[in-house]
């Protein structure tokens, strides 16, 4: 299916295209036609075709697709609309974190600190770990993004939960482009502190300025990241 992906994120199967019969994808693939079925029914619930009887799978219009899901994002990831996908990922974290961490410093409890602390620990050590061993580096990611989780939450507004949780699933995969190793103990952890420490002491304000900051950092990556893609530099490894 990964390849399917990649063909319709990539234009090599147009809009409007039909996909291979049932029989010729098991064929290519070697594959029966059951998991040649499953894997058609796959890209249809990720909005990358639709289904009609008699017509069989056509690919559908960019509009429709689930940029929510890990393959389809990091497929679009590897195309010249990278950018730009982030660029839409970062403004959904702006309007939603940044308030988020001033609600936080309003209603955080005890255990949101604890979890807070926590996750920014993590942080910290995997950084350090991760300067010398790149297996260290996926305990990284997983803790920035439990960190962020745990702003939303402290919020106390479950809505709000629902609604960030799969923008953060899927900053799993977005985060790479912009990961940045060699400024994390300098500038990505002491951001977070500023955040935490923030929320810890009611400071809604600066909370929320904190967290203004942090995401402009973000920002400052992403285009760092869109001129190495324009090909102005040679590219390097980045954090979010």
């Amino acid at each position: 299916m990964l390849v399917l992906i990649a063909d319709i994120v990539s234009g090599h199967l147009a809009v409007g295209e039909s996909l291979p019969r049932e029989t010729d994808l098991a064929s290519r693939f070697r594959v029966s036609r059951g998991v040649a079925r499953e894997c058609i029914r796959g890209l249809e619930e990720r909005g990358l075709v639709t289904v009609k009887h008699g017509r069989g799978a056509t690919v559908s219009p960019e509009a429709d697709w689930d940029l929510f899901s890990p393959d389809v994002l990091r497929a679009v990831l590897q195309g010249p609309r990278g950018a730009t996908v982030l660029g839409e990922y970062l403004e959904c974290r702006r309007i939603l974190e940044i308030t988020a961490a001033g609600l936080a410093a309003e209603r955080a409890s005890a255990d949101d600190l604890a979890e807070l602390s926590d996750a920014l620990e993590r942080m910290r050590v995997a950084a350090e770990r991760a300067a010398v061993s790149g297996a260290a580096e996926d305990l990284y990611h997983e803790a920035d993004i439990a960190f962020h989780d745990a702003v939303i939450r402290a919020t106390g507004n479950r809505a709000l939960a629902c609604m960030t949780e799969p923008i953060h699933r899927a900053l799993a995969t977005a985060r790479r482009p912009l990961a940045r190793p060699d400024v994390r103990l300098v500038r990505s952890i002491p951001e977070h502190r500023q955040i935490l420490t923030a929320i810890a002491a009611g400071d809604a304000e600066t909370a929320r300025e904190s967290m203004r900051a942090h995401l402009a950092t973000v920002e400052e990556y992403l285009r760092e990241y869109a001129r190495d893609r324009a090909g102005e530099r040679p590219a390097h490894e980045a954090d979010v």
